[in-house]
């Protein structure tokens, strides 16, 4: 049965930090992989994770990032991952795939966020919905036998509240029908993250893998670094308090560990907590899922066209 998409009252909140979450977890023994894990909340991710004990996997395409970080993080790895390029996706997960039988967790975390012009991937898609969205699903469904073989995995999709500016339009994904707006573009490639959780939740719990779409909430990281000082000002006084990293990583991270949602999936979490479910025409900025973000029969018509568009044809 799917989670009813209603809060939990977890006892964690907005405040509550990816350390305080993960303290008392062992994941010793078991790998992880974040993408976009070389900055930001990815990385904070990977240092969470990595101070519990796992093997992490970073996937991302600035090597140069990584580079400098701490040397303390022994047990992490990077592995080069363009989500734009279908051929770099298919390269990282057959070496990772080479060299690891099983994938614990999968944090689905790098995405692009409002390009300066109109730019599309080597598929031929919008670049937000093709690197947030369509990068993933192929990653994920590549590495669906470590998943598999994980015995309890589970998948965070990193979503955004941003996804409440547009659903998605399967039959217009390119802007061709109305004009191009990076903000709705952006809204609908995390509606799209959204909706892979619903669907793989649904076809991966029957063997032990759950999937979960996370809002870490307002983060100032370099997601930032494509607009101009003038709509950083003018976005950042929409927001009434940003999250440091360390909280921003939360959720994923209660997500990916919290014996709170054994038994649950499928569903749309925020501030550590599931979120809860508003209609489609809520005029609500702040917090709180759109029902079209959920819907069980959109995300399987997304699934069906995503298995098209990428050729990964999962069982």
């Amino acid at each position: 049965m799917r989670t009813v998409q209603q809060p939990i009252h977890s006892g964690w909140n907005a405040a509550s930090t990816a350390a305080e979450i993960a303290a008392g977890h062992d994941l010793t023994g078991k790998v992880a992989l974040v993408t976009g894990g070389n900055s930001g909340i990815g990385y904070e991710t990977v240092k969470t994770l990595a101070a519990a004990g796992a093997q992490v996997i970073v996937g991302a395409r600035d090597a140069g990032k990584w580079e400098h970080r701490p040397a303390e993080l022994k047990q992490a790895v990077f592995i080069p991952l363009d989500l734009a390029d279908p051929a770099s996706v298919d390269a990282f997960a057959a070496r990772f795939l080479s060299e690891y039988n099983s994938l614990y967790l999968l944090f689905n975390n790098a995405g692009i966020f409002r390009p300066p012009q109109f730019l599309k991937d080597k598929r031929g898609y919008e670049i937000q919905f093709g690197v947030n969205h369509l990068g993933h699903f192929q990653l994920s469904g590549r590495l669906w036998p470590a998943l598999k073989n994980a015995g309890g995995a589970r998948v965070i999709a990193i979503s955004s509240v941003g996804h409440r500016r547009m659903g998605v339009q399967l039959d217009d994904l390119n802007f061709e029908k109305q004009g191009y707006d990076k903000m709705k573009a952006y809204g609908q490639s995390k509606t799209a993250n959204s909706l892979f959780a619903v669907e793989l939740d649904r076809r991966g719990q029957e063997h032990g893998v759950r999937a979960f779409a996370v809002h870490p909430g307002a983060i100032r990281t370099d997601i930032f670094r494509y607009m101009s000082g003038e709509e950083v000002q003018a976005f950042e006084q929409q927001i009434t308090r940003f999250k440091t990293l360390q909280e921003g990583a939360a959720t994923a991270i209660w997500c990916a560990l919290s014996d709170q949602l054994n038994g649950m999936g499928g569903v749309y979490c925020e501030d550590c907590d599931l979120a809860e479910l508003l209609p489609d025409d809520s005029q609500s900025t702040g917090h709180g899922v759109r029902s079209f973000a959920v819907d069980p029969d959109k995300a399987a018509a997304l699934w069906q066209f995503s298995e098209t568009v990428t050729g990964v044809r999962w069982p």
